[in-house]
């Protein structure tokens, strides 16, 4: 078994999609970042290490005994183990993962470019360990609220942030299944073409305005999901986190 030791983790939890488990480069002051004083390291097949990069499924159990209780987090000068923790690669990508005892990747995180060289160096020779597990759950169905990656390649950290909360205010607009709303936001976000929208049914209406702001993110992207979720505490609040600032 290998080993890293003094791995510096900034633990992205109960995320489903790699795009959100930030790269170096985007960790923040406020991140909650941790030292993680030893730490197995394993080799594995490329679809496996999709399935956990992108996944919150069972990791398979031969993987969780070969690296159980292995890990230790050092915390004001404690050295605290840890059930099922362990930084995992195909020889390409490399995460961190810490189940918090559960059989799930709860927790991911990317490491620091230092250590990424590192990890590259341990398993340049070092042959992938197999390990069994249900190749069909590695099978992953994108839509409105887990958005696929095509979406999201190319923005900040705070444009994914943002665009996944104009998603999840979409996805309540859909909800609300008010054609005369929908129709309202539409316009708004493509004034000039106000008679066409005036005629449109609600679906058609909703599927149009999705189709055509899911690309990109923009000024007038920001804009419109600043005036989409006004009133809105819960939303408010996840603008506030991003921007710093409240909706106006």
């Amino acid at each position: 078994m290998l080993y890293l030791h003094d791995v510096w983790v900034n633990w992205f939890e109960g995320e489903e999609n790699g795009y959100n488990i930030c790269h170096f480069h985007e960790w923040r002051k406020d991140d909650g970042v941790e030292l993680l004083d030893q730490v197995p390291l394993i080799k594995v097949e490329s679809i496996l290490f999709d399935y956990i990069e992108n996944q919150l499924a069972e990791l398979p159990q031969q993987l969780l005994d070969d690296i159980f209780q292995k890990a230790y987090l050092r915390k004001n000068h404690e050295r605290i183990q840890l059930e099922y923790c362990f930084v995992v690669s195909d020889g390409s990508g490399i995460l961190a993962v810490d189940t918090i005892g559960y059989n799930l990747p709860i927790r991911k995180s990317r490491l620091i470019p230092r250590q990424e060289q590192l990890v590259y160096e341990m398993l340049e020779n070092q042959e992938t360990k197999e390990y069994r597990f249900d190749v069909k759950q590695a099978a992953k169905e994108f839509h409105i609220l887990s958005p696929e990656p095509d979406l999201m390649r190319g923005l900040t950290r705070k444009e994914r942030q943002l665009k996944q909360l104009l998603f999840m205010a979409l996805d309540q607009l859909h909800s609300s299944s008010n054609e005369a709303e929908v129709r309202y936001w539409y316009t708004e976000w493509c004034p000039e073409r106000y008679s066409f929208i005036q005629e449109l049914p609600f679906e058609e209406a909703w599927n149009q305005l999705y189709e055509e702001s899911k690309y990109g993110w923009s000024k007038k992207h920001e804009h419109f999901c600043e005036n989409l979720i006004k009133g809105q505490p819960f939303f408010e609040k996840l603008w506030e986190m991003e921007h710093g600032s409240k909706v106006n």
